[in-house]
């Protein structure tokens, strides 16, 4: 069948390889959080895709992701911490925006193609960052202050990249509408030097100098920080409600190498006293809101006990196996082992084909031709799609397997792409709690439940 989902998607996205195709696809983003993928050391093409349209044309060369996930025994030791703790950055839920589906998928996939508060207790932190949901589920994003005084930028916190950007005075027109970074209004800042350069699908590029400042952090300050100035975004960048990005992968995924995330500071700098930070994302559906708590986590957003997962993070990627994937809890599985990256920067689950088509068919979805299904837009007749992950299951709510109403019929919460591994974005983590652990490494997950009420951290 034919399907054309409207062009309602704002412009927003980090990198993308090469896209040579025509308007839609060759102009426009396509996810909302778009992630770095840089300096991976072994490419390997994707099979061409049909070309039943412009979209399914593109051939992608990417990064071979060999998640080869080693059993590990250790467990985070999390310890209770009073709920007192911690000072609170004030978000608005923002209901307003209706994305594209499409362009949801192809930014996904074109950004994996390369391959507030705290507490002071003695010398450590825990730090509460409450996070705005944007436009119904597409995107969280929180407010972060940079420099002495303090500069305030909206920052996607986005697991799936390794680098913390954000327009500064040099962008000129271009970033119109952003806040923009001043450092000689900044007692803290110091030059670095090194530019930087990161490369858009439809050949345009964000690109800018290194820097360093104090980056606070849910009150925790951040000292010689490195942050990525940017002097020139592209238009499609222009109409995103978010300033820029703060990733949270892993150091060796950074656009320059050698450089240090926010996370890996506040471990180096003694500013939390375990390498880990809980993630809760909330639904629109039920008042949206989220918050990143930093050297700790939420014990009251679990409805049972955390289950540690061993992580692959050879390629600077929070890469897991999933054993299994099933239908309503059916003895059968609609696929069995696949691996699967946890990314807060995508909105979508975003599937190998197969494993895709696979839960479709067993769905009644139709497949549109541009990576993503038309669903019923009736969560009655739709079943939860289950996840087997390190002995423990996950679920996503059926109702959450609706993306996107388009007349009488509904875009699905899943898509699919040539990609060698899926992608467990936002559709994912809103129905589980997640706590990454940046040293083991290893996440741990539990089913969401409650709300937000207590910190746990640790003393």
């Amino acid at each position: 069948m034919s399907f054309t989902t409207p062009n309602l998607c704002h412009s927003r996205g980090i990198q993308y390889l090469f896209n040579p195709y025509p308007p839609p696809y060759g102009t426009s983003p396509i996810t909302p959080r778009a992630i770095e993928i840089s300096q991976l050391h072994s490419f390997h093409p994707f099979p061409s895709l049909p070309p039943s349209s412009p979209a399914m044309k593109i051939t992608f060369s990417v990064a071979a992701l060999m998640v080869a996930v080693a059993t590990i025994q250790t467990g985070a030791s999390l310890v209770k911490l009073d709920h007192t703790v911690g000072f609170t950055i004030g978000v608005k839920n923002n209901p307003e925006f209706a994305p594209n589906a499409t362009k949801l998928v192809f930014k996904a996939w074109s950004k994996y193609s390369k391959f507030a508060t705290s507490h002071r207790i003695g010398r450590y932190f825990a730090a509460q960052v409450p996070v705005t949901n944007h436009a119904n589920d597409l995107e969280y994003y929180a407010t972060v202050k940079v420099g002495t005084p303090g500069q305030n930028f909206k920052l996607d916190f986005d697991t799936g990249s390794s680098d913390l950007w954000f327009p500064y005075t040099k962008c000129g027109a271009a970033c119109k509408g952003k806040s923009i970074y001043d450092p000689k209004k900044s007692s803290t800042y110091k030059k670095d030097g090194r530019s930087w350069n990161i490369q858009y699908g439809d050949g345009s590029t964000s690109s800018g100098i290194l820097g360093r400042d104090t980056v606070v952090l849910g009150g925790i300050p951040i000292a010689n920080q490195t942050i990525d100035m940017a002097d020139r975004i592209s238009a499609q960048l222009q109409g995103d409600i978010v300033d820029g990005i703060l990733g949270l992968g892993f150091d060796s995924g950074s656009t320059v190498q050698g450089t240090k995330t926010p996370m890996t500071n506040l471990i180096q700098q003694k500013l939390i006293k375990q390498p880990i930070f809980g993630v809760y994302l909330g639904k629109a559906s039920r008042g949206g809101g989220g918050a990143y708590i930093f050297g700790g986590y939420d014990k009251t957003k679990l409805a049972r006990n955390l289950t540690t997962v061993p992580v692959d993070s050879s390629q600077g990627y929070w890469a897991i196996t999933v054993s299994n994937m099933k239908v309503n809890g059916t003895a059968k599985a609609v696929v069995n082992k696949f691996q699967g990256i946890v990314d807060t920067g995508t909105t979508l689950l975003l599937l190998p084909n197969d494993v895709a088509s696979n839960l479709a068919k067993n769905l009644k979805a139709a497949d549109n031709g541009d990576g993503t299904f038309t669903i019923t837009c009736n969560p009655a007749k739709l079943q939860d799609v289950t996840f087997s992950i390190a002995g423990a299951t996950f679920k996503i709510a059926k109702e959450d397997l609706i993306f996107q109403k388009h007349g009488t019929s509904c875009i699905a919460g899943f898509g699919y792409s040539s990609l060698p591994f899926a992608i467990l974005g936002d559709v994912f983590i809103k129905n589980n709690y997640v706590v990454f652990n940046q040293k083991i490494p290893q996440i741990q997950l539990a089913p969401l439940a409650g709300i937000y009420t207590r910190v746990l951290g640790h003393r």
